[in-house]
């Protein structure tokens, strides 16, 4: 199996200010920034040899920003980075930008769901769990059995990610946390949680 580092973006202004984000944007705040450099410090203690290892990006601004920030930080090579679409997060459809207040008002008990139920997955016009699995599966088999990969992506995405890393239920999956202070370390078969404070 690949080896990868799973890093999710930093705080961004949305997610400060409670707003539903999805494949909408918006920058890194101050200690989004401060996340996205602890991440490269760590980087910097685990990666060895640098040249081993290749940067995968969501190309959203939030990770892409986080990616640049990181990658200076642990001193890797920005000619190795690249950006996947298959990467981002769920799709958020028309719910893409709007506080989770007014959405919690208006559609009472809609963001409890949990696992496979999820809100995120129920967003009119969004992704299902089943498309946000598809793509990640494509970008997962895709990698060969010797890569070593540090893969910057999402909140939802990730936890999908790390399910089909494990191959464990989906709705499991779905129950892990999504940190901006810890990575995960996937390597044959298994994940560790990684504090990066």
């Amino acid at each position: 199996m690949p080896t990868i580092i799973l890093v999710r973006h930093g705080e961004t202004r949305w997610n400060r200010e409670g707003r539903v984000q999805g494949h909408g944007d918006s920058p890194l705040t101050p200690k989004g920034a401060a996340q996205a450099r602890a991440y490269g410090l760590r980087l910097r203690d685990l990666l060895g040899d640098r040249s081993q290892w290749r940067v995968v990006s969501s190309p959203l601004g939030r990770c892409a920003q986080t990616t640049g920030i990181l990658c200076e930080v642990a001193d890797l090579d920005f000619r190795t980075i690249t950006f996947d679409d298959r990467l981002r997060e769920v799709h958020t459809g028309q719910w893409s930008g709007l506080p989770k207040a007014d959405l919690a008002a208006r559609h009472p008990g809609m963001l409890e769901g949990k696992g496979l139920d999820h809100w995120v997955f129920r967003c009119p016009g969004g992704e299902s769990h089943q498309a946000v699995s598809a793509r990640l599966g494509d970008w997962l088999a895709g990698l060969a059995p010797d890569d070593k990969v540090i893969a910057v992506s999402h909140g939802i995405a990730g936890r999908v990610l790390r399910g089909l890393y494990l191959g464990s239920d989906p709705g499991q999956a779905m129950r892990g946390d999504s940190p901006q202070d810890a990575l995960f370390f996937m390597s044959k078969g298994c994940i560790e949680r990684i504090s990066v404070q």
